[in-house]
């Protein structure tokens, strides 16, 4: 599954979905967002054919679902699994560390 870029109904249907759902709240004026994009990208590509959506939101077409979750800075990285958080980065972080956590999320 490709990287998808959520709105607020998509965005539902995958988090209560049952499988591991990964999801970077971002801005296009943010710099840091800018540099942490492309690992997000990676990330859709290596995990394509698993059973996890790694997907964006953009927070200032948004701005529902970064005050439901009370995202105060970007980026910041969400993992969901059974429709609920269970991880959370803020900042920029190295692939390693997503792809760690969305292996502990599929085994």
């Amino acid at each position: 599954m490709a990287l998808i870029h959520f709105n607020t109904q998509g965005f539902d249907r995958a988090r209560d979905s049952d499988i591991p759902v990964l999801v970077d709240f971002w801005a296009t004026w943010c710099g840091p967002c800018q540099m942490l994009g492309p690992v997000i990208e990676q990330l859709a590509e290596e995990y394509e054919g698993k059973d996890v959506v790694i997907g964006k939101v953009d927070v200032d077409e948004n701005p529902d679902l970064a005050a439901r979750y009370g995202v105060m800075s970007v980026p910041t990285v969400i993992l969901f699994k059974d429709g609920a958080e269970v991880e959370r980065k803020v900042g920029v972080m190295p692939f390693d560390v997503y792809a760690e956590l969305l292996d502990g999320a599929l085994s």
